[in-house]
């Protein structure tokens, strides 16, 4: 999205730049804002679920863009972070009503972000852009926050219980083609130590035994010649 800070007055900006400051400074409880020396026009902001909700040990990371009519025109919300509820898109576009017919101008940034937290205590079933979670919200509370937590532990998470997976957990990493083991197959396999005593003891059997015939033989051999100079 392109940048709207050419197309606001400087006096505006003057405005967003105190206010993202002091925000920056002393952000509401629970919310931490990130602005951008870049671009003050898209804000974006790490939200966390509040306690008593199915989004509660998550966080949420959610952008605002002020439009080149701020503080006229309401800025518009998106959550980065993938949530099952009522009021957020599938592409993540938040539906409140401080973000349209409720819209005053000098209600400023920090009341944005404060309704949309609060948005995620009390949701509005009745402007759903969710449907699904609306109509759950509604007929099955029970199911509706299953999915809701289900959704909050997988992306807003670390892991499933919100703690970092060890990176040594999981399925190792198959040995190299190369691995001369691998690469040598089945007749490279070990003799155990038993069989290899036996077939060390049999070598040495058949050894001591030609040694004992050859002898016998040289010997007979070496009686024929004595008897033959006696004749």
């Amino acid at each position: 999205m392109n940048s709207n800070v050419e197309n606001l007055p400087p006096h505006v900006l003057r405005l967003v730049y105190k206010e993202v400051a002091a925000l920056a400074a002393d952000p509401p409880e629970g919310i931490k804002v990130y602005p951008s020396e870049e671009d003050i026009t898209e804000l974006h902001t790490a939200i966390e679920g509040p306690e008593g909700t199915p989004f509660a040990g998550g966080v949420f990371r959610m952008r605002l863009v002020l439009g080149k009519d701020f503080p006229a025109v309401p800025p518009k919300g998106y959550f980065l972070t993938k949530i099952f509820h009522p009021n957020v898109g599938h592409k993540g576009e938040i539906c409140v009503n401080v973000l349209k017919m409720d819209w005053k101008a000098e209600l400023g940034i920090r009341h944005v972000l404060l309704t949309i937290k609060c948005l995620l205590i009390h949701p509005n079933p009745e402007s759903a852009l969710n449907e699904e979670a609306g109509r759950l919200l509604l007929e099955d509370y029970a199911e509706y926050e299953s999915r809701a937590r289900l959704l909050t532990e997988i992306h807003a998470m670390g892991g499933p219980s919100g703690a970092l997976q060890d990176p040594n957990d999981g399925p190792q990493p198959k040995k190299h083609a190369g691995d001369p083991m691998k690469r040598a197959g089945p007749s490279a396999a070990p003799v155990p130590a038993s069989l290899g005593n036996g077939a060390n003891a049999a070598s040495t059997t058949n050894s001591n035994s030609n040694s004992s015939t050859n002898n016998v033989a040289g010997k007979k051999k070496a009686d024929k010649k004595r008897a033959l100079r006696r004749l």
